[in-house]
């Protein structure tokens, strides 16, 4: 479907997707808290059924008038879901409103903030593609080849540098530039696929993860395996080769340092596809690739450099989980490249917007494992909750983009922008001098930012 069908979708659909197509950042920040307090409230009732379904001694919490008695308490449920996620800032049971002995270096919010940086990669991995009209599912298989190639590559360079601050530093920088350079090749293999033969990038992103798995478990598992290891991985790679964790606790697997080169990419991201040559060939393609190739734009050429970028930024992704997290390339990788998919969703597929959608994720995934280990609830229970508020936040955004791809809202059908048919005159070219389809493919990718 291009984006002038938007009057073929039923009527139905189209009184519901419309609303949330034209909205103004403050009214989507709104229409996302409102989301987040419905979710709370579908999530009340649910804890609630679950806990009077479920048998226990003592009831957790009884409700007023009625008597009641429930297992599971839905107030301390989502007060240690958020708080605990934390670290507790907000005092719970105690005079006061603060926690006086809370500080924000502590082991929860540390690992709150590990999830937090390791999705500000695969976020970005996945809005630099869906910009360019690409949808990369991928990410997840070029975050396992950009984790085993850092791994590798500390592991051969550290035995030729000295140890010390300064060989870390070293390590750490060309550990992260090979990350990088297995992610970006891994993701280029689909962006070609797609460019020179038409493969369709969501069916060769799927075969190419598992592919890279299964390689990279072989790999290790004939060649890398550590001596004397129990399970399929790497050796670790020297500490001063790792990112330092500073303040907070060794245990939580977080290092400002690697938050701070998130937050740099993400910046240096969006000046990328809002500001340069690059980043107008990126939106325009994303738009129409057959307007953008009239603009002079080289669709095919644009469709291989953004998977190739999106395929770095997953593999740096990869490349901060072996030297922040994990240590070492293990065979169980955390599924962080389909969290990203939602992120980015989350994110409008704006770099901007993927620190917050990532820091949602980070919370709901660190105050999850708070509630298993202060509550009684079952681990199936908080993933159906954390499933909610994610659904909840992601559908009003998936409306506004699956709506901007019918073609409804301002730069649809029957919107103040004209589609490019009916922008092109007698002479092929649009009022403005350029040719009709390449400028409304420019100004669709405006809109889309």
């Amino acid at each position: 479907m291009s984006r002038r069908d938007g009057g073929r979708l039923p009527t139905a659909a189209r009184r519901v997707i419309e609303p949330f197509v034209d909205r103004s950042v403050a009214e989507r920040i709104l229409i996302s808290v409102a989301a987040i307090l419905l979710s709370i409230a579908v999530g009340f009732a649910i804890v609630l059924v679950s806990g009077r379904i479920a048998e226990c001694s003592t009831a957790a919490w009884t409700m007023p008038v009625t008597g009641l008695g429930f297992c599971y308490d839905p107030f301390e449920v989502y007060a240690v879901l958020f708080n605990g996620a934390l670290g507790y800032p907000l005092a719970i049971g105690e005079p006061g409103l603060f926690n006086p002995s809370w500080t924000p270096f502590n082991l929860s919010f540390g690992l709150t903030l590990s999830e937090t940086t390791l999705l500000i990669f695969t976020g970005l991995s996945v809005a630099v593609a869906f910009r360019a009209g690409l949808f990369n599912i991928g990410t997840q298989g070029q975050l396992v080849v950009g984790a085993l190639a850092t791994a590798l590559t500390v592991l051969a360079l550290a035995p030729l540098l000295p140890p010390g601050p300064i060989s870390g530093i070293a390590l750490v920088v060309v550990g992260t530039l090979a990350g990088a350079v297995g992610g970006g090749l891994w993701g280029a293999i689909p962006g070609a696929l797609k460019a020179y033969a038409d493969a369709n990038e969501v069916i060769t992103t799927i075969m190419l993860n598992f592919v890279a798995a299964n390689v990279a478990y072989v790999l290790v598992l004939e060649v890398f395996r550590a001596e004397g290891s129990s399970v399929v991985a790497t050796r670790y790679v020297p500490e001063y080769a790792q990112f330092s964790p500073w303040l907070f606790p060794d245990s939580s697997d977080f290092a400002l340092l690697a938050l701070a080169v998130g937050v740099a990419f993400i910046g240096a991201l969006y000046y990328l596809v809002e500001h340069t040559p690059f980043g107008y060939d990126l939106r325009t393609s994303g738009v129409q690739a057959a307007a953008a190739e009239y603009g002079g734009v080289n669709a095919k050429l644009t469709t291989v450099r953004a998977m190739t970028l999106s395929g770095a930024l997953g593999g740096v992704g990869g490349a901060v989980w072996v030297l922040m997290s994990e240590g070492r390339w293990i065979e169980s990788v955390p599924d962080l490249g389909f969290d990203g998919i939602t992120v980015s969703i989350l994110a409008g597929n704006n770099p901007l917007g993927v620190l917050p959608a990532a820091f949602l994720f980070g919370v709901l995934k660190g105050g999850a494992l708070e509630i298993g280990f202060r509550t009684d609830v079952p681990t199936e229970l908080v993933g159906v909750l954390r499933g909610l508020i994610i659904l909840f936040v992601a559908m009003p955004e998936f409306f506004r983009m699956a709506g901007r791809y019918a073609g409804l809202g301002s730069s649809g059908p029957g919107g103040p922008e004209t589609t490019a048919d009916d922008s092109t005159g007698d002479d092929g070219s649009g009022g403005d001098g350029t040719t009709g389809d390449a400028g409304a493919a420019t100004r669709g990718g405006e809109a889309d930012a």
